[in-house]
């Protein structure tokens, strides 16, 4: 069972993470596209995300470290692992390494390149476009219609 440690350890923490991660920078990104400068919109979406990560991270850990104690050896190192892997990403990669990264790169942490920008779907989470859309569509709309 050892030998499948890592393997199991790897789905899991990085589904995890992913899922902290989009919490945590999706709320900063829809900061900046709102028009904050970088700084501000990372302390502004970290302050409306990090308790929501903070909280997950730590009910997981607590699921993880339910199962230490149980009798079986095979689930122990796993429990374990899975808890320590928990904390430490949540709290010092997703919490600390990231808001720092992204502070340090500015305006460049939002850059995409146009060859990426042609090829990659527009995920339009904030409704941005279609609100674009819609007062383009009432600006066309005659008169009569707009009422």
């Amino acid at each position: 069972m050892i030998s499948f440690l890592p393997i199991i350890l790897i789905a899991v923490l990085f589904g995890l993470a992913m899922d902290y991660e989009v919490f945590l920078v999706s709320r900063m990104h829809e900061e900046y596209v709102h028009g904050r400068d970088p700084r501000p919109a990372i302390v502004r979406g970290y302050r409306a995300s990090a308790l929501v990560v903070a909280a997950a991270a730590l009910i997981m850990t607590a699921v993880f470290a339910s199962f230490i104690p149980s009798g079986d050896a095979t689930l122990k190192p796993i429990a374990f692992a899975l808890a320590v892997g928990v904390l430490l990403d949540a709290f010092l990669i997703r919490m600390t390494l990231v808001p720092a990264v992204l502070a340090l790169a500015g305006h460049h942490a939002w850059w995409l390149p146009r060859s990426l920008d042609r090829v990659l779907p527009n995920l339009d989470v904030e409704g941005a476009r279609l609100a674009r859309a819609d007062d383009e569509h009432r600006r066309r709309a005659p008169a009569s219609m707009a009422s």
